[in-house]
């Protein structure tokens, strides 16, 4: 079963706070955003490998740990996980994207894939799918689906704030995927919103409504 991690890291607690305020800016949201996801991905890659690499200093030669490659993809689920890339860029820059659209079927209420471009190594890369709130996990666990099929296998999620339905759902529908999450919340409503949460990301994110 793939494990679920809660931050409790001060400053990622703090940012996450701000950003569910109602009076934060749009500018203010995106910027905490990029903050929070920043401070996520040095969490979420502690495990990557690291190999032994002679280098030399200006005092000598020595041996230190470097990263066994850097054979990652982000994977954001459109439009509002793009919100996320830049922020983990900044920490793997030879990281490569790919990009996953769905839209919810208005009569099946089930996903519907509109867009999937990934990179073409997708089977060999440790792959981060992300997206700022996993509410029903409907869209996660779509996303996932349309990744596993396409050959990729070594899948984490990763977002902002989940509600305990979507947890469930994405343990429940892909057991081997690790879930990384900045704030764990109560339940969802009737709309399917996360309580409290902090409204609709995307919208925050873009200034749309």
């Amino acid at each position: 079963m793939g494990k679920v991690y809660v931050f409790d890291h001060p400053l990622i607690q703090h940012k996450v706070s701000k950003m569910r305020m109602t009076e934060t800016t749009t500018k203010d949201f995106r910027e905490l955003a990029k903050e929070v996801v920043t401070l996520m991905t040095f969490e979420a890659t502690r495990h990557l490998p690291l190999k032994a690499v002679e280098i030399e200093t200006p005092i000598c030669r020595t041996t230190v740990n470097m990263l066994d490659g850097e054979d990652i993809a982000i994977v954001p689920i459109l439009r509002a996980g793009l919100g996320f890339v830049d922020g983990m860029l900044s920490l793997i820059p030879n990281a490569k994207v790919g990009h996953i659209g769905l839209y919810r079927d208005p009569e099946t209420h089930l996903p519907v894939e509109y867009y999937c471009k990934l990179p073409n190594d997708i089977d060999k890369r440790e792959i981060f799918v992300v997206d700022p709130m996993l509410a029903t996990g409907g869209s996660a666990v779509a996303a996932i689906d349309f990744i596993k099929q396409r050959g990729g296998k070594n899948i984490n999620f990763l977002c902002l704030i989940a509600a305990p339905e979507g947890i469930q759902a994405l343990q429940d529908a892909h057991p081997d995927v690790d879930i990384y999450i900045a704030a764990k919340d109560d339940h969802l409503n009737e709309n399917a919103y996360i309580v409290p949460g902090l409204g609709d990301a995307g919208d925050r994110l873009y200034g749309t409504k």
